[in-house]
């Protein structure tokens, strides 16, 4: 969501995406601290149900911060419009749009985006040290390995 194909961080324009409120914290969690944190629940015979990580909790306000601090570069908030016009947006591409062959079609991506910009997908709880105190990769570590041109560690 940071670096990938429908990224937060608009690099060319030195922009970060902002629907709704800038100050809302979205989370954020790197493929490898997921796929480590899913083996070891994987091997746990008490696991629950559910459990729910983070790598980063941080706000689009925030990420134009680490941005200029990465970059040197003078990043703003870009602001196409409110929650619920992307939510308009969201109705009219699932319109147009509702089967393909594709596993996750265009308009549950952006579903998944709306979701994190409204607060949705920011876990109340966090699991995050149930199979050991470890550092998990933060917005910062992406951002500044993308910037870098290399792959977050």
């Amino acid at each position: 969501m940071l670096t990938g194909q429908a990224p937060v961080i608009l690099f060319k324009h030195q922009r970060v995406l902002c629907w709704g409120n800038a100050d809302q914290r979205m989370s954020f969690t790197s493929v490898d601290d997921t796929a480590v944190f899913t083996a070891a629940a994987a091997l746990d015979e008490r696991a629950p149900r559910f459990l729910q990580i983070s790598g980063d909790r941080i706000s689009a306000r925030e990420l134009v911060g680490v941005m200029r601090s990465i970059t040197g570069q003078p990043f703003k908030l870009f602001r196409p419009g409110p929650l619920w016009l992307f939510g308009l947006l969201i109705k009219v591409t699932r319109a147009l749009m509702p089967t393909t062959d594709d596993l996750y079609p265009p308009w549950q991506g952006m579903q998944y985006m709306h979701n994190m910009f409204e607060g949705k997908a920011l876990p109340e709880r966090l699991d995050n040290d149930r199979y050991g105190a470890r550092r998990w990769t933060t917005a910062r570590d992406v951002l500044a390995a993308h910037h870098a041109g290399a792959a977050p560690g």
